[in-house]
């Protein structure tokens, strides 16, 4: 099986300087597998192969298109060119990212943001994409980092049409989840429907392979493995991949391990230790290509490292929970209820758990009165929308579905595939089986206490009774044990006042108020690292991939004194 590629190329009235562009990015490309066509209004560059790729299909328009799982005839992002349009456009679970650029009567378009950014002159920071990532960890499309860079949405098409100047059409949504008008009800018939959409999700991604092994990202959470449990039934050779963070309190890996006896598949453990994860810290920003703010990120990358070893393909269980309806929600639905629906946007926002609302606090006065002028509201908006969705949890998971899944949960995991040259497969991104969700009545998702119900009704004879029914806990990275000890000096390195201070961005001393609780007591605990998590990722990016150079050192580095020098010297001063 041929290995992930990327491509970028460019599309209209090109001129000679617009050309020169394209020659240098050949002549200076790092790679010596690559495959360059050209036609009179296009060119396009694909990295990573020996030949075109077989997905494309230049006579009937396709001139790039790309797989997440590398699946024959599937197009997660395409480009197609037709008489004199160009079109751009992404399937509806973001799997794949794609983003362009404009130059006068040129478009410039790439899988891959990195591939974009040399090509422009004086890369600017884009202030509203401060305000999405401090909220959500992630950056909502359609905007990216830079200014000139722009991002397709997933699940729609944007169109360019070229005559005597170029005209950008209006985006065209090509998907929108909705409730569907036939509601099932009767939970025998529901769960009948379920294992046969389940099974059939599963075969219809195996038609391409053979004898070789694939992996599974095994967590011990009940859609990793259901996956492993299908594959096992259809008679695969599967190797599990678990992540071993070396601390027993709130491990998943005994779950995992439970699995992978029952279902009699080895299970490769993969330290991500604090030092496995200072050093793929980098490499795996790198490979992220955007900032990505979740704490998993770093992990998820040493399990691609580990599984690329053995296997050219790798099974997940993402998506499973915005399916059906797998995050806690009582918050949201009495927000919905009793509070009405600025609150329930606000509730909405909240369940990111990240810096929403503390921006005055978060970022230096210029940068503030920039951010304050963006609203929040317009992102979620269209996802929230209430004409979609004839009851709650089916808004709530068309929201996920739009918002923390394809924005965020397939395409990083996208991305940190590829760069270990691994295809990646979702079972649970499979359109007949999501749009059946949408079909069932709510309370078969949500019955008393009970999330994900009807799933779990669906495969409890797949799997042990413990695995099925047991309360879900999430992937436990300790990452504030981890900040406040192992990275201590790494936080020192990123996120000391005086390179931030010179940055321009962050306060100088947002690090502090958060380890010592200073800027809300609702970041205590957990949230702590993950909240010093995201401001690192976002200063590595800028680093690693924005290439910004850092700041010279100074001799004020707080840092230099350890965790609980720090609660001394609060303790004695009074310092809350």
């Amino acid at each position: 099986m041929n290995k992930p590629y990327h491509f970028i190329g460019y599309w209209g009235l090109i001129s000679q300087t617009e050309q020169e562009k394209f020659n240098n990015i050949i002549k200076n490309i790092s790679t010596t597998s690559y495959k360059f066509q050209k036609q009179e209004t296009w060119g396009i560059l694909y990295l990573g192969v020996k030949q075109i790729p077989s997905s494309t299909n230049i006579n009937q328009g396709l001139i790039a298109s790309l797989s997440a799982g590398g699946i024959p005839n599937q197009s997660d992002a395409w480009v197609t060119v037709e008489k004199n349009c160009l079109s751009l456009g992404r399937e509806t679970f973001g799997r794949v990212p794609l983003y362009w650029t404009q130059f006068n009567q040129t478009i410039w378009f790439a899988s891959q943001f990195q591939l974009l950014l040399p090509l422009i002159k004086n890369p600017k920071i884009n202030f509203l994409s401060l305000s999405g990532y401090t909220s959500f960890s992630y950056i909502p499309t359609p905007i990216t980092p830079v200014e000139d860079i722009k991002a397709i949405s997933p699940g729609t098409e944007q169109t360019w049409q070229l005559n005597s100047s170029l005209e950008q059409l209006a985006e065209k949504r090509l998907f929108q989840w909705h409730s569907l008008p036939k509601v099932i009800g009767d939970e025998e018939t529901a769960i009948r429907q379920l294992q046969i959409l389940l099974k059939k999700t599963v075969e219809e991604q195996l038609l391409d392979l053979g004898d070789e092994p694939v992996g599974i990202f095994l967590s011990g959470g009940l859609d990793s493995s259901i996956i492993a449990a299908l594959l096992v039934q259809a008679g695969l050779k599967v190797r599990a991949y678990s992540l071993d963070f070396g601390i027993e309190e709130n491990s998943e890996l005994i779950y995992a391990q439970e699995v992978a006896q029952f279902l009699k598949i080895p299970l490769i453990k993969v330290p991500a230790t604090a030092k496995q994860v200072k050093k793929a810290l980098l490499a795996t920003v790198k490979a992220l290509d955007l900032p990505f703010g979740d704490g998993v990120t770093v992990p998820l990358y040493l399990l691609g490292q580990a599984a690329s070893q053995e296997t050219a393909i790798i099974f997940n269980g993402e998506h499973g929970d915005q399916l059906f309806a797998g995050w806690t929600n009582k918050p949201l639905i009495a927000a919905s209820i009793y509070q009405g629906e600025n609150s329930f946007t606000q509730e909405y926002l909240n369940t990111f758990h990240r810096l929403y609302g503390y921006e005055e606090q978060v970022f230096q006065l210029s940068v503030y009165k920039q951010v304050k002028l963006y609203n929040l509201d317009e992102w979620l908006k269209e996802a929230l929308c209430e004409s979609f969705s004839s009851c709650f949890l089916d808004r709530l998971r068309r929201a996920n579905l739009m918002l923390k899944g394809s924005q965020n949960i397939q395409p990083r995991a996208t991305n940190v595939a590829f760069a270990h040259g691994l295809w990646i497969r979702s079972p649970f991104c499979n359109l007949s089986l999501a749009e059946w969700t949408f079909g069932v009545a709510g309370e078969l998702f949500l019955k008393g206490a009970c999330e994900k119900y009807i799933l779990k009704k669906a495969v409890e004879s797949w799997l042990p009774s413990e695995i099925v029914w047991r309360k879900k806990r999430g992937m436990g990275v300790p990452l504030t044990q981890w900040c406040l000890s192992s990275l201590w000096s790494t936080l020192g390195y990123w996120l000391n006042p005086h390179k931030l201070q010179s940055e321009g961005i962050f306060n100088p001393d947002i690090a502090k108020k958060i380890i010592l609780g200073q800027l809300s007591g609702q970041i205590r605990g957990r949230r702590i690292g993950e909240i010093l998590w995201l401001l690192l990722m976002w200063e590595v990016w800028r680093t690693e991939v924005f290439r910004e150079q850092v700041s010279a050192k100074s001799l004020y580095n707080p840092f230099w004194l350890p965790y609980r020098g720090w609660k001394i010297l609060s303790s004695l001063s009074g310092d809350k």
